[in-house]
């Protein structure tokens, strides 16, 4: 099978997730560059898995599959030294300090600005217009771009990088060597600009704190760590937006009942997290040895894919999984991962989707999908999902 799967439409799952699920939970799928990779679709599969000391990001091994269809195999393959700071005792400091700065306090004092920012990218539009172009993009840069001291008139450069990064089929590998060079010189030179002038943003504590324990991050680490910021707040939030406001006006009694009730938002951005059909392709991880899975043996050297989106759709977790309830208590989704390796930004996410729905709906309570939802478009070629436009009315 050929991986991933055609969608019919840009928030319908493809029909493999639940025939897998229920048929297949340990099958074998081709990625864009040919390679043969093990897919898990089922949610407890992929849970154990990914927190499991046993599964490693290291794809840089030569029996590892390549993901992307480019001669590096993308970024999940590129030979670097991020592997070191996403293993082992490597991971575990890096992921010390960054939760010493990257606090849910410092992300919640960004709500008002998060706030401002929506309201002033709205006010900056009449409609028609599409909604990930005019807030969906744009604000979640201009907010990764505050927390790291970044200049955000350069979010146009941002944007090339970050999806040449997350490349699958959209880029050459001489169109990927540039990016990642341009991208690895500028950041290069703003953690230097950092170290010598610090001001309070996040990237400036990071590169001036040294602790008793771990010492302090290296140029490359920090480099790496704002890279990974830099892409990971500009693209799956952006595009979770889009999604998320998509997925609530396809039914129309969706929002009408956060129109009536705030105090369902919160859930219903969970809900919407795990009700996403479009996400990214999953988590890719090696297995350094033998190991079991749902009744098979997976050799030392497999790459595996977890499908975290399939998994957010278990009925054996989830009742009515195929139905979105924006009320939906517990809510155990993996959007964004599980394990020592989860999401670190997912609070800044959360709050992110949070307020922006919020003012959606006091400034624009009578918003309106200005296409069915049938004619939407997934963004294809990147290892995230997506969709094109989100062309909206009110």
């Amino acid at each position: 099978m050929e991986y991933p799967f055609t969608q019919p439409s840009a928030l319908e799952p493809p029909a493999e997730w639940a025939r897998l699920r229920d048929e297949c939970p340990v099958s074998r799928v081709r990625m864009a560059s040919g390679d043969e990779t093990v897919l898990l679709t089922r949610y407890e599969d992929v849970r154990t898995l990914l927190a499991d000391p046993r599964f490693t990001h290291n794809l840089s091994r030569p029996d590892a599959a390549r993901i992307a269809d480019s001669e590096s195999g993308g970024v999940f393959n590129e030979a670097s030294l991020v592997t070191d700071m996403t293993s082992g005792e490597g991971h575990l400091r890096w992921r010390r300090m960054m939760s010493r700065s990257f606090t849910a306090k410092r992300v919640n004092a960004l709500r008002p600005r998060i706030e401002e920012i929506a309201h002033e990218l709205i006010s900056a539009v009449q409609p028609p217009v599409d909604l990930v172009s005019a807030l969906g993009f744009p604000l979640p840069v201009f907010v990764i771009c505050e927390l790291l001291g970044v200049p955000a008139d350069h979010r146009d450069r941002f944007a090339h990088w970050s999806d040449a990064m997350l490349n699958l089929t959209k880029f050459k590998q001489d169109e990927l060597d540039t990016a990642a060079r341009e991208f690895h010189e500028f950041m290069a030179a703003h953690v230097l600009a950092k170290r010598d002038n610090p001001g309070d943003d996040l990237l400036s504590e990071l590169a001036t704190i040294v602790d008793a324990q771990d010492g302090r991050l290296t140029e490359v680490e920090l480099i790496i760590t704002a890279q990974g910021l830099l892409v990971a707040g500009h693209e799956t939030t952006a595009n979770m937006i889009g999604k998320m406001v998509a997925m609530l006006l396809a039914d129309r009694s969706r929002w009408e009942a956060l129109l009536a009730d705030r105090g369902l938002i919160p859930s219903a951005v969970e809900e919407a997290l795990r009700f996403d059909a479009n996400p990214n392709i999953g988590i890719p991880r090696y297995v350094s040895e033998q190991y079991e899975v749902a009744g098979e043996t997976l050799p030392a050297g497999t790459t595996v894919i977890t499908n975290l989106a399939s998994a957010n759709r278990d009925g054996c977790v989830f009742a009515d999984a195929d139905e979105m309830v924006l009320d939906r208590r517990p809510n155990p989704h993996i959007a964004f991962g599980a394990g020592p390796h989860s999401c670190l930004g997912q609070a800044l996410a959360r709050v992110e989707l949070q307020t922006v729905l919020g003012v959606l709906l006091d400034r624009l309570p009578g918003l309106r999908l200005d296409v069915e939802p049938a004619a939407l478009r997934r963004r294809e070629g990147l290892v995230v999902g997506g969709i094109e436009e989100v062309p909206v009315r009110w």
